[in-house]
This record gives structure tokens, C-alpha cells and sequence, in this order.
């Protein structure tokens, strides 16, 4: 013990026996001894320390106030001390989710959740929303949700439900040279006895789309509940060219035209199923009329068609997949828009198809694919809207036909280091009920391939392409060898600035109403119509070869350029239908250059000049001549899109 507390135990001694009256008093203490050495036994009497009896216990509560306590230091907290929480506050906003108490986020007492975040930057005045602008946040364009006290007639329950309006206005303005044959009974100038006329046209075509959806949910993270879209199209043309019979079969018609048509593009209903993981992997359903592209590059098949698709994905979306079936639709003639007026066509489209993202290197997207097209248009006659017949083909022997055609196929979208590939291949087998060279059943055995390499450095990307279809080797045999799509509008070698891609030549000399491709095709397939005709494995083939650059000068601005090459895989049909000994298989040089330009680096305003040559080669030349002797054809495209 210390100093100071061995003087006070007399004290303490004293002040206990004087302690309350009737007390009795305690015995004297003892006189002080040394202390007790280490291991010697406890004394056996108690010190007077443990006599003492312990101080009471202090009640702090009352001898400081609580803020004198939170005023000691700034910002602290008594250990142990917790406020009772305030009311839980209260808003009148009819409609709206109950926000949750305070009591539910400890330590966030001074926040408070807003239902309606949507409206929140319009309430701030941050922005002021305008219907026609689609740059900053607009009920219209899908941003915030449906306010519904302002539609009360509109079906709906819920507050998570959004509009989204879109308009399109597509304006092409297109001059051209072909090969345009004189008409068979008359001509526009007399005296005019060439096989081939004028090859000076121009087309003027104004399309103006405009679409609406009603979606449920929130689309930022997962699918949509429920969608509903419909998409309409009106086009309005001009064309004049400088033959008869070339626009109408009737040669009182005269070679200029004007028509308009109203399509259906889309017109479907979207059901979310459910998911299968807590990342949103899905499965829906799609009913309607609804666009498909079987591949990367709509090579096979990209249309808008009538039909149902199950899809979704699996694996933190690593798989992708499709199951459909479509019902094909008349489309008309001029347009090339959707004709729900008509009974659909008796042309069916099965396809499942599997993409699978990082296969099998990291970086690439893989896709398979198994589509069957079941054509049962035998004892079907179809006249397009001009009087020429397109089903059947006038060719051969003109009967009816009907086709099984399977197509087993794989591509590849991505890069592989430093290269970006895109790639598909397919091969068509099955059965052609008549061949119109034999009036007999032939096999379909036809195969496809092609492949697009592209380097990016810096500003410029330069790519290299290649395509190779089957043609058919022996017309009179019981195989049919030349590859042909169901509805290809391909994304490649230019597009629609290719001057073989856009352009549509007619086989004259050969057959009636049959061109050598499609507009907006690749493949000389020798049908009457991509929209209208039927698929043809009696083709001569198609082998492509080319070259391109794309340079973004800026980024409103962009130039790009292609040098292509084509040839016939086989003329064996061509010869067979011209009835000629031999004809090459050059086409000849597709060389073209586009500029487009987007002043706002967007795309709802996009501007497109483009300009595209074909320097003919001798098969060309064999099949083809015009009154000019004209040794390169020419096309030029400007194109205006304004899009909201």
C-alpha cells in the first residue's frame, strides 16, 4: 500500500466507529506488521480496504445532459448510447410504392427513396422534356415510364410500362445503266430491231417507316415482360427506263412508272417465359410478324416473316439460341414490302440454330445451324403486280415445282488477335420434285462458303473477302448442283454499293422475266423474283473475290472503297439455256466507292453518295450487248435516312 493510504486508516478506523447510533464498534486494529513474505500462508483476518464498502454507481443520464455529452467532441457519440429514431416521414403521391421506414436503413436515417425516379431530373428542372427531341430523356422514346393518369384508357396495370415510338425516312435517288432488251412487239423508237436498247434508267424511291411498341419492365438488366410492337412502311417510287414491256407486260404501258404500297413489317407479340439464373439468363416467345437473320451476315435468309420463335440464352449468356418456324407472305412486286392483302404463300421455314460466344478461341462467336425449307407451290400460279408470271419460273419447261432443301450450316463472327473474321458455310441437300431441264426428281446437292478478313489501324480498316457457290455441272442429270438462298440480302463486299449486289440483270435470251441475280443479292441464281420466285439449284454458281478500305476521316465522316471480282462457277445452264457451245466465266470488275456522312457523329441523320462501275468480262460480254457498245455499266446511289 502506499504512503497515503497507510495515513489514512486511522481516520477511516475512527469514522467507522462513530458510525450510526446502536452501532456496535468495531475491534481496535491491529498493530502494523511486516508484510507477508512471497508463499507464506494469507492472513487470517480481513484488511481494512476490504471492510470498505464500493462507491454507488453513477448515473450519468442524470448528471449530464445528452447534447452537453455530443457537444464534448464534435461529431462522437457516448459508446453505447442510440437516439430513438424520428417518425417515419409521410408523402401524398397517389399511386405510387409505399416508400419503406428509416427504421429499415440504419445509418442512412437523413435519405429517402424517391418512387418515381424517372420524373426526378424533370422536377429539378435539370431537363425539359420535348416530344421531337430523341437526344435527351423522352416518354416516347422509352426513358420513363407510362404515366398512366394521363392514359386511362389505355389497358394497362403497373408502373413499370413504356412507349417507344420510331420513325424512319429512307430517300434513294438512284440513276443506272444495264442491259435493258427491246420489247418483243414493240419498242419506244421505231425501228429499233437490236436484242438490246438503251441502257440509261434511274430509279426515285421515298419510304417513310414508322413503328410503336408497348413494353413491361425494366429492359436495363433483363428482357421485357411483355412487348408488344407493330411497324408499318409506306414507300412511294418512280422508275423510268427507256424500253417498253420492261415495267409491264402490257406494251401499251408506258416505260415510265409511279407506285406506292403500304407494308406490314412487324407486327408480333413478346412473352417473357421466365429466367434461368440470377444474371437473367432467359427463354421467350415471339408470335407475329417479326424480323429473322439466320446468320451474321444474311447470306441465307433475312426477311421479315410471319411466324413463332422460342429463344433465349444460357450460361451468363455465353449461349445464345433460336427455334422458329415461319410462314412465308406474299410480298409486292414494286416495293418489296410485306402484302398482307394476299393469302400467305404454301413456303415453309423451319430453322434452330446455336451461338456459343469465346469458340473456340476467346473473342469469336460461333453459330450452328439447321434450317429446312418445305415449298409446296407445285399447282401454284403467282402474277406479280406488273402481269409477268413469276411462279412458275419461265424456264425449261415451264411446269409447276416443288422442293425439300435442308441447309446444315456454321459461322463465325469476332476477331482472332488483331483480325476480324466473319465466315459462313452451308451445304443444301435435298430433293427437287421437278427439274424443269428433265421434268423428273433431282437431288439438290450445293455448297456455300465465305469468308471477310479485316485489319483495323488507327482510322482505316482494310479488308479482303472471298464467296464461293456451287453451280450446277450437268443440267440433264439427276443432280442439281447450284447453290441458291431462300431470301439472301447480304452484308457483304459492299452491300448495296456494289454494283453487282444492287443491280438486277436480266437474262434475256435465256428465259422470260428471269434476271441472272437479285436486287440487293449476291448469288447468280437465275430466279424470277427474290420476293415473289422460288429458290433455283439449276444455277450457274457465284465466285467472288474482293478487296476494301474503310477510312474514318472523322468521326461525321467516312469514306469507303471496293474492288471486287466475279465469276460464274459453271455455265453449263447458261449454255444450256442460250443454247451455245461455250461461254467464259468472267463477269468482270465491280469497283466502287461510297462516302457517308453523319453530321451529328449519330445515326439519325446519315447521308450516302456512292458511285459503282462494272467493267464487263468476257462472259458478261457474251451474254450482254447494248446499242452503245458500252464497255463499263454504271450506278450511283444517294441516299438520305433520318431516323427518330
Amino acid at each position: 500500500m502506499s504512503a497515503i493510504g497507510s495515513s489514512l486508516l486511522p481516520i477511516i478506523a475512527t469514522l467507522a466507529a462513530q458510525g450510526a447510533p446502536g452501532a456496535e464498534a468495531p475491534p481496535p486494529a491491529p498493530a502494523p506488521e511486516d508484510p507477508p513474505i512471497a508463499g507464506d500462508a494469507a492472513p487470517a483476518e480481513q484488511s481494512a480496504e476490504e471492510l470498505i464498502p464500493p462507491p454507488p454507481p453513477v448515473d450519468w443520464q442524470e448528471m449530464v445532459k445528452d447534447d452537453l455529452v455530443t457537444d464534448i467532441i464534435e461529431g462522437r457519440r457516448r459508446p453505447g448510447y442510440r437516439p430513438d429514431l424520428p417518425d417515419a416521414l409521410s408523402q401524398d403521391n397517389v399511386g405510387a410504392l409505399r416508400p419503406p421506414p428509416p427504421q429499415a436503413f440504419p445509418g442512412m436515417e437523413d435519405q429517402l427513396p424517391v418512387p418515381d425516379r424517372w420524373r426526378l431530373v424533370e422536377t429539378l428542372g435539370v431537363v425539359k422534356e420535348r416530344w421531337f427531341d430523341p437526344y435527351h430523356q423522352n416518354t416516347y422514346k422509352g426513358d420513363r415510364a407510362i404515366d398512366r393518369s394521363k392514359v386511362k384508357w389505355l389497358p394497362i396495370k403497373g408502373d413499370d410500362w413504356f412507349f417507344v415510338a420510331s420513325a424512319v425516312s429512307d430517300t434513294v435517288f438512284e440513276p443506272r445503266t444495264f442491259p435493258i432488251p427491246v420489247g418483243v412487239q414493240t419498242t419506244e423508237r421505231p425501228g429499233s430491231l437490236d436484242v438490246f436498247g438503251k441502257d440509261r434508267s434511274f430509279v426515285f424511291a421515298q419510304t417513310v417507316i414508322a413503328g410503336a411498341a408497348l413494353i413491361k419492365g425494366s429492359t436495363a438488366f433483363k428482357p421485357p415482360d411483355i412487348e408488344y410492337r407493330v411497324t408499318l412502311a409506306y414507300q412511294a417510287n418512280y422508275v423510268d427506263v427507256p424500253e417498253r414491256r420492261v415495267l409491264d407486260v402490257r406494251p401499251s404501258k408506258a416505260s415510265h412508272r409511279y407506285d406506292s404500297f403500304l407494308g406490314v413489317q412487324e407486327l408480333f407479340v413478346d412473352k417473357h417465359l421466365g429466367n434461368t439464373s440470377d444474371r437473367y439468363d432467359f427463354y421467350s416467345i415471339r408470335l407475329g410478324i417479326q424480323p429473322f437473320q439466320s446468320d451474321f451476315r444474311g447470306f441465307l435468309f433475312n426477311d421479315s416473316q410471319l411466324g413463332i420463335r422460342l429463344f433465349g440464352n444460357r450460361d451468363n449468356n455465353r449461349f445464345q439460341y433460336n427455334l422458329a418456324a415461319f410462314w412465308r407472305l406474299e410480298k409486292d412486286t414494286n416495293s418489296g414490302l410485306n402484302d398482307i392483302t394476299q393469302t400467305p404463300r404454301d413456303d415453309f421455314i423451319l430453322t434452330a440454330n446455336l451461338y456459343r460466344q469465346d469458340f473456340p478461341v476467346v473473342g469469336l462467336t460461333s453459330q450452328v445451324s439447321v434450317t429446312y425449307n418445305m415449298n409446296r407451290e407445285k399447282n401454284d400460279v403467282q402474277i406479280d403486280h406488273n402481269g409477268f408470271p413469276v411462279r412458275p419460273a419461265l424456264l425449261g419447261d415451264l411446269r409447276g415445282r416443288e422442293y425439300d432443301v435442308v441447309y446444315l450450316g456454321y459461322s463465325a463472327d469476332g476477331r482472332i488477335g488483331r483480325i476480324n473474321v466473319t465466315a459462313s458455310f452451308y451445304a443444301a441437300l435435298g430433293e427437287d420434285r421437278n427439274s424443269f431441264f428433265t421434268s423428273k426428281p433431282a437431288e439438290i446437292r450445293a455448297g456455300f462458303g465465305a469468308v471477310e478478313l479485316s485489319y483495323d489501324h488507327d482510322w482505316m480498316r482494310f479488308r479482303l473477302s472471298g464467296l464461293y457457290a456451287t453451280g450446277d455441272g450437268d443440267p440433264y442429270n439427276k443432280t442439281e448442283g447450284g447453290f441458291d438462298a431462300i431470301f439472301e440480302n447480304p452484308i457483304f463486299g459492299g452491300a448495296d454499293t456494289s454494283y453487282w449486289i444492287r443491280q438486277t440483270i436480266p437474262f434475256a435470251g435465256g428465259g422470260r422475266v428471269i434476271s441472272i441475280n437479285g436486287r440487293n443479292g449476291i448469288l447468280n441464281s437465275l430466279r424470277s423474283s427474290k420476293e415473289e420466285g422460288q429458290s433455283n439449284f439449276n444455277n450457274p454458281g457465284t465466285v467472288f473475290i474482293g478487296a476494301g478500305a474503310d477510312f474514318d476521316l472523322t468521326p461525321e465522316f467516312r469514306v469507303s472503297t471496293n474492288f471486287n471480282h466475279l465469276w460464274f462457277e459453271n455455265t453449263s445452264s447458261l449454255q444450256a439455256l442460250r443454247t451455245e457451245g461455250s461461254i467464259p466465266k468472267d463477269i468482270g470488275f465491280d469497283l466502287s466507292v461510297a462516302t457517308i456522312w453523319r453530321p451529328k457523329a449519330t445515326q439519325n441523320i446519315v447521308g450516302r453518295l456512292s458511285g459503282a462501275v462494272l467493267l464487263p468480262g468476257k462472259g458478261f460480254k457474251d451474254l450482254f450487248d447494248n446499242k452503245q457498245k458500252n464497255d463499263a455499266y454504271v450506278s450511283i446511289l444517294a441516299n438520305v435516312i433520318l431516323s427518330f
